[in-house]
């Protein structure tokens, strides 16, 4: 074990995963997951507080507290626009989008594009884009993240570690689905914020406060002499080690090598609006959102929440930097590979050093678990996210007749298949010596996903837009896009030590540049084919566009309770069945136990399936989409004969929380979106009011760190 970890530390670790552990398993109890609702979109029950929590969480993973904090003792306070950026594109998420995907009743992020443009060739594409993303970037960022944490403080096995955290994140998310991922995500966001904070107050005081980070960080230049009379170690002028600068501002010249202005607001927006307004791991959870109300509020607490990363990750690197500058900024490739194993750098040890030297006794413990949870978080928000897209965009298109029974099962399994994937790409990651892991993520997601944004952005706001169009303006951004990426890979850049005769579109053209030729590239091709062919058609613009949202009449709730009244005898009858003269969505809030299984099903590309050997039809086992109407039956036709009484399928059904049930046919028609939709106008008026002050203070810490 490594020194300065004391039996405390161990202690508090070990607390962590037996409360982390206790809250997701009451979560499993008390959620549906016998029903897709109930396990990949917590059956629409979640309040704004744990989804704004949710949200936070699952977005500062390992690599955050790794990376952002690296590329702040490398280059200051830049990597915080990106903070900001989401401060504002959270808001158009819950102002735009999701009432947008409230209205179109759907589950996945590539479920709206085949419902908004037709067809399944868009959808199909950008789930399989997504789950690359997923698997190669974030899975394999996060794994390396939380492995050089674990390794710099506690000095455990590699690969024993990464093996046992994936295994138990997954356990998780197998058995208990979004609910258990989202309560436990609500503990870890005041375990991550708590322990940060508390790092931070420290380290700020040893460095005299903010201003004295701002003076003292322009003057960590490493004892170049002392180093190299202590070691066998080279220094070469190329390699620079003294801070950019204009290390102190945010936003900079067109011509920066970190954030280009420019760049950063034609080229990173569009990226980060994929990410924030049609990545299925955030907007998942805002669907989740019992309404509107809930899903506006959430946006308002984790935009807020966005504001803490700036000064409990970034502030904390470089305070790093000035407290370990000859190891943080470590003159050149041999000195950096006898630091941290790296030739690339040692920003990426700026976090994990300073806590391990600053915190005393206990708190070691406590950041360690906030390393946990901020790296068990991230991966079962893509665990959870994934299996989702995987079971409803890719095996239900392929496999068309699907029960819901099979669905469930899929999902998990591919939870298990993706563990898999993680833990054999660990010799991978651990090879993967980037110098500044945040950028490198930002880079790949720059060439890959503004195609995606230019289709989401059409798609919501210009009603002509056809499948046409968007399919050849994603393929031309999509390929275009990866051929720079591949030519990045063919060209890396070489040690600061070695002369770089990289062609210079390579080294003069920002990949911010590069991601907002890729947006406008698709957009407008995506314009020009559309105008080219027939629009779309009226039902596929009526829900899915901002402009549908002005032609439905919100409904409170109340005002549907009071036209079907209900009477204060036993609603259910004898056998379970309801009487007829409620609404579907009443007799569900009023008769299930408290279980709330309202959702917005998906639409299904085919004919409904034969019904089961149940007499009444509240049991057969189909989806149908019709004009506005969308019905699910949640009851399952269960395994018949020898089957039926086998232990082992008995515990399966245990296991993956499915119920042989008979509950009665769950309708939710445009009633039921015109409630989802409905703002009471106290509750509007609050809101808005929070938008504006929520959206000035990121416009205000622009302004502020960019002075």
């Amino acid at each position: 074990m490594a020194p300065g970890m004391e039996a405390a530390d161990i202690a508090v670790v070990a607390l962590y995963f037996v409360v982390v552990l206790g809250i997701g398993f009451f979560a499993m109890r008390k959620a549906n997951r016998s029903t897709v609702s109930g396990y990949f979109l917590a059956g629409r029950s979640m309040t704004w507080i744990v989804i704004g929590a949710s949200l936070f969480v699952s977005n500062i993973g390992s690599e955050h507290f790794i990376g952002l904090a690296g590329s702040g003792a490398a280059s200051g306070f830049a990597v915080g626009a990106w903070e900001f950026n989401a401060l504002l594109l959270l808001q158009l998420l819950g102002w735009v989008f999701i009432p947008v995907y409230i209205h179109s009743g759907v589950y996945t992020m590539p479920e709206y594009l085949s419902k908004r443009y037709g067809g399944n060739r868009l959808k199909v594409y950008f789930a399989a884009l997504s789950l690359l993303l997923y698997i190669f970037t974030k899975l394999s960022v996060d794994l390396y993240a939380g492995a050089l944490f674990i390794q710099e403080s506690l000095g455990w096995n590699l690969y024993l570690s990464i093996i046992l955290l994936i295994s138990m994140t997954a356990l998780l998310t197998v058995t208990g689905g979004l609910m258990a991922v989202m309560y436990t995500d609500a503990l870890q966001a005041v375990l991550m914020i708590g322990g940060a904070l508390t790092l931070t107050i420290i380290s700020l005081i040893k460095v005299g406060g903010l201003e004295g980070v701002r003076t003292k960080y322009m003057e960590a230049v490493p004892n170049i002499s002392a180093i190299v009379a202590n070691g066998n170690f080279s220094y070469s002028p190329s390699c620079r080690v003294e801070p950019k600068p204009n290390s102190l501002r945010i936003l900079r010249g067109p011509l920066d090598e970190d954030i280009p202005w420019p760049g950063f607001l034609l080229g990173q927006t569009p990226a980060s609006i994929w990410y924030w307004c049609a990545d299925q791991v955030i907007v998942q959870r805002v669907l989740a959102a019992k309404n509107i109300a809930h899903a506006k509020g959430s946006t308002l607490m984790a935009g807020l929440l966005k504001v803490l990363p700036m000064f409990i990750i970034v502030i904390p690197g470089m305070i790093s930097r000035i407290l370990f500058t000859d190891e943080i900024a470590c003159i050149g490739p041999e000195h950096c590979l006898a630091v941290c194993g790296s030739k690339a750098g040692c920003s990426n040890i700026a976090y994990p050093r300073l806590v391990m030297a600053v915190m005393p006794v206990g708190l070691r413990g406590l950041m360690m678990a906030v390393m946990i949870a901020a790296l068990m978080s991230d991966l079962d928000s893509i665990f959870n996210s994934a299996s989702t897209i995987f079971t409803l965009d890719i095996y239900q298109t392929a496999r068309r007749g699907a029960s819901q029974r099979e669905l469930l099962l899929v999902g998990r399994l591919f939870v298990v298949v993706m563990v898999v994937i993680s833990i054999a790409w660990v010799p991978v990651i651990i090879e993967m010596q980037g110098g500044q892991m945040y950028l490198y993520i930002q880079e790949v997601a720059g060439y890959l996903t503004p195609p995606i944004a230019a289709l989401f952005l059409l798609g919501v706001f210009w009603k002509r837009c056809n499948e046409k169009g968007a399919f050849w303006g994603g393929m031309i951004g999509f390929t275009l896009g990866t051929l720079r990426l591949i030519l990045a890979f063919i060209y890396r850049e070489p040690r600061c030590d070695q002369p770089d005769d990289r062609p210079a579109f390579i080294t003069q053209v920002h990949y911010m540049y590069v991601a907002a030729a890729l947006f406008w590239v698709s957009g407008l091709t995506a314009v020009a084919v559309s105008l080219c062919t027939s629009p779309p058609d009226r039902e596929q613009v009526r829900t899915t566009t901002v402009w549908g949202l002005h032609h439905i009449e919100k409904v409170p709730l109340k005002d549907r309770e009071e036209i079907y009244r209900l009477t204060e005898k036993n609603q259910c009858n004898s056998n379970g069945g309801l009487r007829k003269d409620l609404p579907p969505d009443v007799r569900n809030e009023r008769c299930l136990d408290g279980a709330d299984i309202k959702l917005l099903v998906p639409s299904v590309d085919h004919d409904p399936v034969t019904p089961s050997t149940e007499t009444t039809p509240a049991t057969t086992p189909e989806e149908r989409v019709g004009n506005g109407k969308t019905e699910m039956v949640h009851a399952e036709e269960g395994y018949h004969g020898d089957l039926e009484n086998s232990r082992c399928t008995r515990w399966l059904d245990c296991f993956c929380g499915y119920k042989e049930t008979t509950q009665p046919q769950v309708m939710e028609d445009e009633k039921v979106i015109m409630e989802m939709l409905y703002e009471p106008p106290r509750i509007k008026l609050i809101l808005n009011l929070g938008l504006i002050m929520v959206c000035s203070l990121g416009v205000f810490m622009f302004v502020y760190f960019s002075l």
